[in-house]
């Protein structure tokens, strides 16, 4: 009964086989390894964008991070939502990164912002000259932090207000697979298509063991990019070993195939949850819930094993057994039907 999150889930049979290919004698380092030439090949033929700068990185904070920073100098601010991960789990790693820069929120709802609202907070800077931030680029997150899915025509409305200001978008794409998938739409149709400069084409959440995508599609801030990832220590030396992962990651469609999994596993607790009396906080539309039920519940689960995320409180434990105490759950590639049916059993008792 694992749902804490699906970066805990198990690296693919298939990526360690290929980081064990890639451990056979020797590749040139700092990413001139050959496979990172065909990561490169395959990651632009798969979003329909011939030019696009591919560089690889190993986490999802230095992905965010670094094309953040290479998108603003450092007396801008980037827009945002108030849940957002760039805010609320990436330790000020964007402030860091873009030396000085700072983070402006728009409300959200479900994890989603509107038009309206971040039109709103985007007229709300630039107009102090020197003595405030110069507006800078828009960063949305698909799957949102509440486990909702923007739909394309969404996207395209907040990409267009970013555009009236001009000002780039960027898209923090760590479930990038599991909205594509729920959307059943191209990664062009999700990104360029749709308004998006640059992508975090995330790998880890999704059964790679540690491999996220930092993807340009205007190829000239391609140099600064590298210059910045060089100069924040986040330049692999041993690059074949990212490199292999994102190969493997889109070979054979694995990529599509484990989050198709996440996602239908997804559905199946989303769905055996409600029946079980939980109650939704926010649509639930990929592989992550956001649910409530009775504290009683909540204490046979912890008691059993079940490993889930509790939202509320400092001491959720604590109190009358009816109060209704929010959770996270999330599926993953791995989540099996005998996961899902052993914790709504506990959960009802």
């Amino acid at each position: 009964m694992f749902f804490a999150s699906d970066n805990t889930g198990p690296i693919h049979p298939k990526v360690m086989d290929a980081l064990v290919r890639a451990n056979e004698g020797y590749a040139s380092p700092y990413g001139t390894d050959d496979v990172m030439g065909a990561v490169t090949k395959r990651v632009r033929e798969v979003f329909e964008a011939p030019n696009a700068a591919v560089h690889l990185v190993a986490t999802g904070t230095a992905a965010n991070s670094l094309l953040l920073a290479t998108m603003m100098p450092p007396w801008a601010t980037a827009f945002c939502t108030d849940v957002a991960h760039i805010h609320e789990d990436e330790c000020n790693a964007p402030e860091f990164y873009s030396g000085g820069g700072k983070l402006s929120l728009v409300r959200s709802e479900g994890g989603k912002m509107t038009p309206e609202d971040l039109r709103a907070r985007i007229e709300m800077e630039g107009n102090r000259g020197v003595h405030g931030p110069s507006r800078g680029p828009v960063s949305i997150t698909q799957v949102t932090e509440k486990g909702s899915v923007y739909a394309l025509d969404e996207l395209r409305a907040l990409t267009s207000v970013a555009q009236g200001f001009g000002l780039p978008v960027h898209l923090d794409g760590a479930r990038f697979t599991n909205a594509l998938v729920a959307l059943n739409c191209s990664p062009a149709e999700m990104t360029w298509k749709a308004g998006v400069d640059a992508v975090s084409f995330g790998g880890t959440k999704n059964g790679l063991m540690a491999v996220e995508a930092a993807i340009l599609f205007n190829p000239e801030k391609s140099l600064e990019f590298e210059v910045r990832r060089k100069r924040g220590a986040h330049l692999f030396s041993k690059h074949r070993y990212l490199s292999a992962q994102m190969l493997a990651y889109l070979t054979d469609d694995l990529w599509l195939d484990m989050a198709r999994a996440a996602n239908a596993k997804g559905v199946r607790l989303r769905d055996a949850l409600v029946a079980a009396g939980g109650v939704l906080a926010a649509p639930a539309e990929a592989n992550m819930i956001f649910a409530s039920w009775p504290r009683a519940a909540h204490r046979r689960l912890k008691d059993a094993g079940a490993a889930y995320n509790i939202m509320d409180g400092q001491d959720p434990m604590v109190g009358p057994d009816d109060t209704p105490i929010l959770s996270r759950l999330v599926t993953n590639w791995a989540t099996t039907d005998a996961d899902i049916d052993a914790f709504i059993a506990v959960l009802k008792g």
